[in-house]
Parts: C-alpha cells; structure tokens; sequence
C-alpha cells in the first residue's frame, strides 16, 4: 500500500526536475507573449477599423434625422430656428483658392476677389496667403507694412455679422520656423481616424492689408477630385472701408433750387 502512494508523482513543483521546470516556464512563456501579440495586433488592426465604423455611423444621416427629431421635456419635437436673413446685406460670395502647392504661398486680394500672383510679398496687394491647411495675413510679423488682422466670432450665422466687432484684431505671430496667425492655426477640425480635415463653421472678421474689412466663413478643404488643398471659403468685402456688412444708402440728392429772377422796376 504504501509503495502504491510513492509511486505517484510529488504535486509539487518545486521537486520537478530541471527539465521539468525549464519546459513549463518556455510553456508559460510562451502563452503571454502569443497573449501580448494578439492584443497588439487587434490595438492596430481591429479598434481603428470598428472606431472608423463607429464613425460614420454617427455621421450617418438616419442618425442625424434621429437627434433633430427627438423630443424636448415637454413633449414636443424641437424645431430649429432659421435666422431671418436681412435683405439689406452685402451680398456673400464664394471662391476657391488653389492652395495644394506644400512650398509655395498662394495669394489672395479682397479687392479683386481672386488670388493673385505677388512678387514682394511686403506689398499691400494681398490679404490672406494659403499654402495647403496653413493660413496667414498681411500684417504683423508677417509684413510690417501691412495692416491684416482677425477676429474668430465662433459658430455664429454668418448673415447674422452685419457689423466689425470692438474688439482687438489678432495679427500674425512670429514662432522658430515661420510666421503664423493665432487666429487662422485651427480653422479646421482634424479626424485622427481618416486623418480628413473638416472646416470649422466658424466666422472670421478680417482687416485687410489697406485697412478695410471683410467677414470669411471656410468651407472645405478638398478639390473636385479629393485632393487636398483647394480652400472654398465664403466673404463678404466691404470696399467702402466702413464697418458696416449693410448696403450703404445713397446719400440723397439735395432739392433743386430756382433762383428768383430780379424785379424790373417801372419806369
């Protein structure tokens, strides 16, 4: 009976032989380091793609016709709010600046309304310089002789900016590399999932390099064909130099005068 229990092996591992324990540490060893790579392979493979899914189907329009229709505490479906435009605006334009060169600026004039090619970018023939997501004005650090600032008024409607804030505008800043404007750094959102730019809805009250004013709203980022770097941005310019996004009214014209004819006196 008692060489029967002899014959059983020791439960106990630290009376297994050398070998015995080298084969279950390499074992042991063995199935953590599969268990690490594995986890690390869903981290960069598995979470990025259901992030992404997850993504679009917040973005999704049923998702988004879900949230405009849901019902407020009292019962009743919120309705948004349109602004009465007022007739009396300057009218909105529209353009996009080619901006998918990475080396070179590219140059815009309000006054013209279209980008312009510049030799002496110390000129006051420009106002905005673009060169793919940056953005920078005609003044400050950038050009001394220029008078070029921004004001960023957040997610407002753009008609509802019918005049030039009081407030401070913000000119370009000098960093290690090159200058840059405050104002105009984060003027998009960055997705670190599709790695896309989005424009923020944010409005911008410029000064121009010559001193007047105009009202910006960007609007994508992307060409025709999904390149990056062609900027829509819409604005309004107020060539009067007034700070006023209004139509001016024409000064009335004054009343016609006759002049009274003298007497003749009788002879």
């Amino acid at each position: 009976m008692s060489d029967s229990f002899e014959s059983h092996p020791n439960p106990n591992h630290s009376e297994l032989s050398p070998e015995a324990q080298a084969k279950r540490k390499l074992w042991k060893n063995l199935f953590f380091g599969n268990l690490i790579i594995t986890l690390f392979l869903i981290g960069i493979f598995w979470l990025p793609v259901k992030l992404r899914q997850l993504d679009t189907f917040v973005q999704s329009p049923s998702v988004n016709q879900n949230n405009k229709n849901r019902r407020g505490p009292v019962g009743g479906i919120q309705q948004k709010q349109v602004p009465v435009t007022n007739p009396n605006l300057l009218p909105a334009k529209s353009i996009v600046v080619d901006a998918t060169n990475e080396e070179q600026w590219t140059y815009f004039d309000f006054s013209r309304g279209k980008q312009v090619k510049i030799m002496d970018p110390s000129s006051l023939e420009w106002d905005l310089a673009f060169r793919r997501g940056k953005i920078i004005t005609n003044g400050g650090k950038t050009n001394k002789f220029g008078k070029a600032g921004v004001l960023n008024l957040g997610e407002v409607a753009f008609d509802a900016v019918e005049s030039v804030p009081l407030k401070e505008f913000v000119a370009d800043k000098a960093t290690r590399t090159e200058t840059e404007n405050p104002v105009l750094i984060n003027w998009y959102k960055y997705n670190y999932i599709t790695h896309k730019l989005t424009a923020r809805k944010n409005v911008y009250v410029l000064r121009t390099a010559d001193g007047k004013y105009a009202k910006v709203q960007y609007m994508s980022f992307y060409c025709a064909d999904k390149q990056p770097g062609c900027i829509q941005m819409k604005y309004v310019y107020q060539a009067q130099g007034t700070k006023t996004f209004l139509k001016q009214a024409e000064p009335a014209s004054p009343p016609a005068t006759v002049a009274a004819s003298p007497e003749i006196s009788g002879s």
